[in-house]
């Protein structure tokens, strides 16, 4: 397993409104990357400046940061001469993309579908976030703390042979610092994300990961909110420990009707909390990514508090309690 470590830059419209282009918010005009062995040991290198089709003005505050013009690009090869270099250049060993926080494994997908481009793949894509990988060694009574990649570096004392925010100076340094997480913290190269440009379209390629301390369920596309909120799989509290169904000390619940939580007891493991983000695709459809880990008794007294001031509260929301099929279901 190889290691793609990679970083993009990109323009955007300078003006905003009329004149931002549908489907392309963000137009990449550079690729970075650095191949890591499965032991760390790097490989060889990419970067590439890319002629812009879309935006053909550099944002103002954009050139400002990278230190980059058009004119500097108008000789470059287009995104998806570009795209199709970086790929081959990826190889058909298997790999990993890795990235500094959670964008441009996004960009990347939605650059090559603007530009007619066959997808990298048409299901959630893994993925290394190291700057997640990063909090959870460092700032674990922080986790969701998110440093710079700059502050990684200072904190690691890296040393810094080339200037921040261009994409092959910020790909060369978040492999530094993967280098070092391989080596002082091995365990946390299987937190992996998922990107979710393109979701799960059937059962066949949902997601179904059990991490350490929790379990992350992606399910397929739904027309509505109301189809996927009633979906067995969607709706139910499994121990991810024992595989058992468990009831439901406080239904699924939302105060904002996009993120819901739930709270059920297993008999051998305690109290499980689920979550569910509900997500929007660009056709209309919604899509659940599902959490349920474990959790101690006062954070699932939080869980009940919160139900209970929403139960008392005088505005409340009558879709603040989700309907839900019978859970002594066996699920499919």
């Amino acid at each position: 397993m190889n290691y793609i470590v990679f970083d993009l830059e990109w323009n955007q419209s300078n003006t905003g409104g009329s004149s931002k282009v549908e489907g392309l918010p963000f137009e990449i005009i550079e690729i970075g990357a650095v191949k890591l062995s499965g032991d760390g040991a790097l490989e060889s290198e990419f970067n590439e400046l890319i002629r812009p089709q879309v935006y053909k003005e550099m944002h103002r505050i954009t050139g400002k940061i990278i230190h980059l013009t058009m004119e500097e690009l108008k000789h470059s090869r287009s995104f998806p001469e570009v795209a199709t270099r970086f790929e081959m250049w990826c190889g058909e060993n298997p790999f990993l993309f890795c990235t500094w926080g959670t964008l441009d494994v996004m960009e990347l997908q939605r650059n090559r579908k603007f530009f007619y481009m066959m997808p990298l793949t048409e299901k959630p894509m893994p993925y290394l976030d190291v700057q997640k990988l990063f909090a959870l060694t460092y700032d674990a009574d922080e986790p969701r703390k998110r440093r710079s990649l700059q502050d990684a570096v200072d904190y690691l004392q890296i040393e810094k042979h080339v200037p921040f925010h261009r994409a092959f100076s910020d790909a060369y340094y978040t492999a530094k610092v993967l280098q070092v997480l391989m080596q002082i913290n091995p365990k946390v190269l299987s937190r992996i994300s998922y990107d979710v440009f393109y979701p799960p379209t059937d059962r066949e390629t949902e997601v179904r990961h059990q991490f350490d301390t929790y379990f992350k369920y992606i399910s397929r596309t739904f027309p509505g909110k109301r189809e996927l909120l009633t979906d067995k799989e969607v709706s139910s509290s499994k121990c991810y420990l024992c595989h058992r169904n468990l009831k439901k000390r406080v239904r699924w619940f939302t105060t904002n009707n996009r993120n819901y939580v739930c709270l059920a007891y297993c008999e051998v493991h305690g109290y499980l909390k689920g979550k569910i983000r509900v997500n929007k695709t660009a056709e209309g459809e919604v899509f659940a990514v599902k959490t349920t880990r474990l959790v101690d008794e006062e954070t699932a007294r939080d869980v009940e508090r919160k139900w209970e001031r929403l139960q008392n509260s005088k505005n409340k929301d009558e879709e603040c309690i989700v309907p839900e099929n019978n859970e002594n279901e066996t699920l499919d």
